[in-house]
């Protein structure tokens, strides 16, 4: 039978089928983090149970870490308590922690590719919906909830219904300016916020296969922001040599196996998926949300919709755009910002502050503007020095900060104030998500770069 890359994932990793219900499934790599374990851990004290393979669960502090002074104690209390029981409950465990201070800390969803815990083929899960982008490896990979991150801690296995397939192909060329970032922005504006509930995504194509390693995590990042249970990318050359040598990764004869294994990582030609659709990659421009959610994107160059011209209630889009204080036909070139945010699991990689750097090269930050420059992890702030971004970017008038979640959920003190519009290379734009009342327009780090020294929304290839 001909196979899709995800059944041959999927398939390989059942335990046990339930008629008619879901799939035991066999969790390779297990990632967790302050916010949604401790209550995990509590369940397995009460029922006196120990984690079966602590080996395969990694721990980093992210979500709610402060990203400036992080050699001090954190002053918010809920947010030390937290960090203080991840790190109690991975020594109580034997799980590695990565905590504040250590060289490997980070967003989980960085870390994870940097140190070779993501590898093609294997399932990982993680207390956090953008799981998904460990899936520009070819691996499944997707969020839990809290009661399956304790059964996967007790067990190394979940229950899960196998979801339907989906293939995206896009073909041609990208644009002169156009990202990662604004491929996956435009599918979503194209399907919705919902139109791959249910579904488990496969990218293809060209646009694909030209993308670096980290423009597929960021592309995989967002599969949740359509509904999709995750996303995933044929693994490749580009696939191999990137993860090869690090730490995690097998090393010699046992990487040679692996490998063997990773050779078989493909859909096989005529193999069926449940729904497809294709793409020109030469149509897409630099987008940018104009609404609050992430389906309510467009071209930067051309005007907000009208209610008539898109899917879902006028009432509640109506809505959206007064939330944002926008207006039907409305440019969003010459917009007024306030804030700009570069990191998070989505953009906080090498590759983006490179592409910031390049748009604010021998300019200034907009007087205008507060800029939140946040790595996803000290291995990217350590490259931001040593490659000279730092020194661009300090000649530019923007601070550096250190690694975390930071203002893509505002769980720590990096939050939008009420009112203010924030360029944000996040993943939602939801209302309030990065500060009660803040107005988020999600956007690729060159729409963000150049709105930083603008102060206004402006379409980067006018800069680069």
């Amino acid at each position: 039978m001909k196979k899709t890359l995800f059944d041959k994932v999927w398939d390989s990793h059942v335990v046990r089928s339930i008629k008619e219900g879901p799939d035991v499934l066999f969790i390779d790599r297990h990632m967790i983090h302050e916010v949604t374990s401790p209550v995990a851990f509590l369940g397995l004290k009460n029922r006196k149970l120990p984690v079966l393979h602590p080996e395969k669960t990694f721990a980093t502090a992210d979500h709610n870490t402060p990203t400036l002074n992080q050699h001090l104690p954190v002053a918010d209390p809920l947010s030390r308590n937290q960090l203080k029981a991840l790190e109690e409950n991975a020594a109580a465990h034997g799980i590695s922690y990565w905590g504040l201070g250590h060289k490997k800390n980070g967003i989980v969803h960085v870390v994870g590719p940097e140190y070779g815990i993501t590898q093609p083929g294997a399932t990982i899960v993680c207390g956090d919906s953008h799981t998904s982008t460990h899936g520009a490896f070819g691996a499944i990979a997707f969020g839990i909830g809290t009661s399956e991150v304790e059964m996967v801690l007790a067990t190394q296995c979940i229950m899960q219904p196998k979801p339907k397939k989906m293939r995206i192909t896009i073909d041609g060329k990208l644009n002169h300016g156009v990202t990662p970032k604004d491929v996956a922005l435009f599918i979503i504006s194209q399907l919705t916020t919902s139109g791959a509930t249910g579904y488990f995504v496969e990218y293809a194509g060209e646009v694909f296969r030209e993308l670096s390693m980290e423009g597929r995590m960021t592309v995989c990042n967002l599969s949740i922001e359509m509904g999709a249970r995750g996303g995933m990318i044929e693994p490749d050359e580009k696939t191999f040599t990137y993860i090869k040598d690090r730490e995690f990764t097998p090393k010699d004869a046992a990487w040679d196996k692996a490998m063997e294994y990773w050779s078989t990582l493909h859909t096989d030609e005529g193999a069926a998926f449940d729904k497809e659709f294709t793409f020109d990659g030469s149509e897409i421009d630099p987008m940018i949300t104009f609404g609050t959610n992430p389906g309510m994107g467009m071209s930067i160059t051309k005007a907000i919709p009208k209610a008539k011209e898109i899917q879902g209630s006028a009432t509640t889009y109506s809505k959206s755009l007064d939330y944002m204080g926008y207006r039907e036909g409305d440019s969003m070139i010459g917009k007024p910002i306030d804030y700009v945010f570069i990191g998070s699991c989505t953009n906080g990689r090498i590759e983006d502050f490179r592409a910031f750097a390049q748009i604010v090269k021998g300019h200034k930050r907009a007087a205008n503007v507060t800029a939140w420059l946040v790595p996803g992890s000290h291995n990217v702030l350590k490259a931001i020095k040593e490659e000279g971004l730092l020194e661009i970017f300090e000649a530019a008038e923007f601070e550096l900060r250190e690694p975390g979640c930071s203002a893509c959920l505002a769980m720590n003190d990096d939050k939008i104030p009420a009112g203010k519009y924030a360029v944000s290379t996040s993943n939602r734009n939801f209302e309030g998500r990065q500060g009660p009342g803040a107005r988020t327009l999600l956007a690729s780090p060159l729409v963000a770069a150049a709105a930083a020294i603008t102060g206004k929304i402006t379409d980067p290839r006018t800069l680069i």
